[in-house]
């Protein structure tokens, strides 16, 4: 199993992890994306409020070329950390939701 390989599987594992904690009471279901030819994982919130229509992503992460770029993390964790406790090195690891220029302060990849 190749690299890329092995960071899809850990990033689908997380991803399935988290879509299962939701509560019985929960109004909003998880739901989790996995595009694994174009390399997007996403895990959503789904469901009603009340009245309210309720459709948020808590976790998106990309594979792009051969860096694991977490875009998107709503969650109470950090979820790049957990990423790297399963396996994936920091330097292979992009906070795409901070700013390029202030990427080399985290201690992850800058790109």
């Amino acid at each position: 199993m190749g690299q890329i390989e092995v960071y899809r599987q850990i990033i689908m594992d997380l991803l399935k992890e988290y879509s299962s904690y939701s509560q019985p009471n929960d109004t909003i279901a998880s739901q989790v994306i996995f595009d694994t030819e174009r390399n997007h994982y996403q895990l959503l919130g789904i469901g009603w409020q009340g009245e309210r229509r309720v459709l948020h992503p808590s976790i998106h992460i990309d594979i792009i070329g051969d860096k694991v770029w977490l875009q998107h993390d709503m969650t109470d964790a950090v979820i790049a950390d957990e990423l790297v406790e399963r396996g994936i090195p920091k330097s292979q690891i992009v906070l795409g939701f901070h700013p390029e220029h202030v990427r080399h302060y985290t201690g992850f990849a800058i790109c």
